[in-house]
Formats: structure tokens, sequence, C-alpha cells
């Protein structure tokens, strides 16, 4: 029988407790999510019929603060890989100093199957059967993969008229016109990216000396790419669902985003003004894109992409998670042994829920921040725990993903003391 998601999820706090002390307590609570829930989801659909789908949210732990995590429409979503999902976005939080514990939400179906009309019900649906689930002070859904901030103002607006009042910080990733924060849309790609730059130097390496691929070329992939790109790096090989592009020479990534935009195809093309020339290049695969050799490789797709099965193949030097859990734990193994430096995506990715964490604040007060705000805020945490966990990984000479947890796990034992634990009670 395979090993589940959460088993291997499970595998990260094991490591990190051999390099931390913490009483039994505190890992007895973090064994075990809070509470899940499963819901059915009836929705009417356009040809009349009535479809019932299903759907997850886990509040995985609340020592912290109310739990925050985001929901996804996927073919594949399950209970188990929820539940993965909310106990990385508890280390997550802890890892960057939020006053959050971890959930996650989703529900089991395709969204580009939908319409409009039927994507709309769905998102309502879900809410609705959930609604006594979650909460401004209880639990704070956001967008996840393949949901936006046009289906988080639906929730929002059903939890709103379920509450009989205005709810606004109830969720994040919102439209600005409803509460939303300027920065949220491209703040997990602008927190992976202040990150990448932080180490930069750390590293001896230097931008325009610097190769990277992007396995992944959604709104995060999309971003990270961007940015790196309009920094000096030479961003060789970008993908999406449908395979990638390569080009030794460096991909010219803001005219990639523009025509993709405009004519949903993925080329590699030189755009000026309306006119796009498509570009040398080499049609490749997911799993080509994978085994580039390449400085930075930034898995931005979905989990377990890197597995023992093909871990060996990889020739990056270092990797950057921007998605959940990209790499398994077997992987991780091998990597190290090979010298490949993994950078742990509950650091990575952690712009997302930061600037998740700037909106529920800005909510709640009526005070709304500039986008230079709000960028400035992000970049001061991402900086801060990043050469936090860098100093972990160095003074105990461990890899950076479990310096992450060490330092996520620290602050959540922390928690759980303040509360008692069998070194209070016993004596």
């Amino acid at each position: 029988m395979s090993e589940s998601l959460f088993d291997q999820a499970s595998e990260r706090l094991a490591d990190a407790i051999a390099h931390v002390r913490i009483s039994e307590d505190a890992i007895e609570r973090l064994k075990s999510p809070k509470a899940s829930l499963q819901v059915s989801i009836p929705v009417r659909m356009d040809n009349g019929s009535l479809k019932v789908f299903q759907g997850y949210r886990v509040r995985y732990n609340d020592l912290r603060g109310p739990t925050k995590g985001g929901i996804r429409f996927h073919p594949n979503v399950n209970m188990d890989e929820v539940k993965s999902l909310a106990f990385w976005m508890t280390f997550k939080c802890a890892a960057v100093n939020l006053p959050f514990g971890g959930a996650k939400g989703g529900v089991a179906v395709d969204p580009k199957q939908l319409s409009k009309f039927e994507l709309e019900r769905l998102s309502r649906g879900y809410i609705d059967a959930i609604a006594d689930f979650m909460g401004v002070d209880v639990d704070i859904p956001a967008p996840d993969v393949q949901t936006n901030q046009t289906i988080m103002g639906w929730m929002v607006d059903e939890y709103s008229i379920i509450q009989r009042r205005l709810c606004p910080a109830a969720i994040t990733g919102k439209p600005i016109s409803m509460g939303g924060s300027l920065g949220r849309d491209t703040a997990t790609g602008l927190g992976a990216f202040f990150a990448i730059e932080t180490l930069l130097p750390l590293l001896k390496m230097q931008r325009e000396q610097t190769t990277v691929a992007v396995q992944g070329f959604g709104n995060v992939g999309a971003a990270i790419a961007d940015l790196l790109s309009k920094a000096g790096y030479r961003v060789v090989a970008v993908s999406d669902s449908k395979g990638g592009i390569y080009a030794k020479q460096g991909l010219d990534v803001p005219s990639i985003i523009r025509y993709k935009n405009s004519t949903r195809n993925f080329q590699a093309v030189y755009c000026q003004d309306s006119v796009c020339n498509i570009v040398e290049h080499e049609t490749i695969t997911n799993e080509d894109l994978l085994k580039l050799d390449v400085d930075i490789l930034i898995p931005a797709a979905l989990e377990n992409q890197i597995t023992e099965g093909n871990a060996h193949e990889i020739r990056a030097k270092y990797i950057f998670e921007i998605a959940n859990g990209p790499v398994t734990p077997a992987a991780d193994k091998i990597l190290e042994k090979m010298g490949i430096v993994v950078f742990p995506d509950i650091l990575v990715n952690a712009g997302g829920v930061t600037v998740s964490y700037f909106e529920w604040v800005q909510n709640r007060s009526g005070l709304y921040w500039t986008i230079e705000e709000v960028n400035d805020r992000l970049k001061q945490s991402m900086v801060a725990e990043t050469l936090r966990i860098w100093a972990i990984a160095q003074q105990k000479q461990i890899s950076m993903r479990t310096a992450a947890y060490v330092h996520a796990l620290t602050r959540l034992s922390e928690a759980i003391e303040a509360k008692g634990t069998s070194d209070y009670y016993v004596q």
C-alpha cells in the first residue's frame, strides 16, 4: 500500500522533532487535525440536471489563532490531500510568525468543465455547506488551485447573506471592490522572489549568471517567472499543464504572458506592441523541465512532482518550492545526497498567506494600505524569516526544510506550553 500524502507530511514533523526540545504534549497535539468536515454540495446544472459534488474543509490547529487556508477546485481533491495541506499551513503560518493556525479546503471538481453560472452555484453551495465551520475568528478561507478573487467574492457574499451582515474579513483574496487587499494577487510570487533575492548573496550567486526553470505557469508561476526575468535572471524554461518551452538563451517572459493571455496558447514569443513573433525554442514536457541543467528549479504546480522515481535525474543546484509539497520525503533524501539544496514550501510560498493576513487586518480595522505599504511589509517579513531559518540551518547543520520546521515547531510549542503541559502539572 502506497504511503498517503498525510503520512509524507508527517515525516517532516518527525525530522524536526529530533532537533528541538519540546514536550510530549506538543507532539501529541500536532499529530492530528482539530476538526475535519466532508460535505455534499448539490448543484443545479444549466441543462436542468442535478449533480452532487464532494467538498472538504480541515481545521488542523488553532493554538496560535484562527485557522487560515485556501480552497482549491480540482478533480483529485480528497480528504487526505486537504488534511495534508492544512498540516503544512499550520507550520507555514508559524514559520513566518502569523497569528494563525492552519486549514485547507476544496471541492472535487474540474472547474473548466463548468459554465460560469454553474461555477457560481457551486462556490456559493460550498460556503452554505461549511458556514458553521468557518468565521472571522474561527477559520478564514482564501484562494488556492483553480480558484480566484471572483470565486472568493461569491463566497464572501454568500457567507454575508447567511450571517445577515457584511463579513469582509471572513474570506481573503477577494476583489478590491469587496475589501480585498492591494497586492494579494501577486503576493505568493513576490514573497518567493524576496526569499530568492535574500538567499542569492548567501549562495554566492549573481542574477545575470543564474538560470531558472519554472514548472507551472498559472498565476503564481507566471508571476515569479516575470519577476525574476525583469530582475535580470535568465529564465530558460517554463511550462503549464499541456507542456513547456525551453530556450537556452533565455525566454522573454512578459511577451509569453501577454501572448498566452490573449490567445490561450503557449509559445516562446517576442511581442512588440500588438505583434508577437515566435522565436526559436524547444518544446518539452513537464517531466523534461524538471530534469534541465539549471541553477534554480521552481516547482509551481501541484504536489509530488519530484519523487523517488525521478529525483536521481534532477540536475538543478537549488530547488525553490512554490507549490505545496512538490518534493516527497523520499526524494528529499536523494536530493540531499546529491548536494541539491531544497528551499521549502512553508517558507518560499508564504507570501500569499502573509498578504491574506494583511487583508484580514485591514478588513477588521477599516484602514486600507497602499500597494507600496503592502509590498514593503511583505518584504520585511519574508527577508527576516528567511534569514532566521538560514541561520538555524547553518547553526544546526541541517537542511533548510528541517530548519523551517524547527523554527515553526518552536513557536507552536511555545503556544502549547503557555496553556500548560504535563511538565507543569506533573511534578
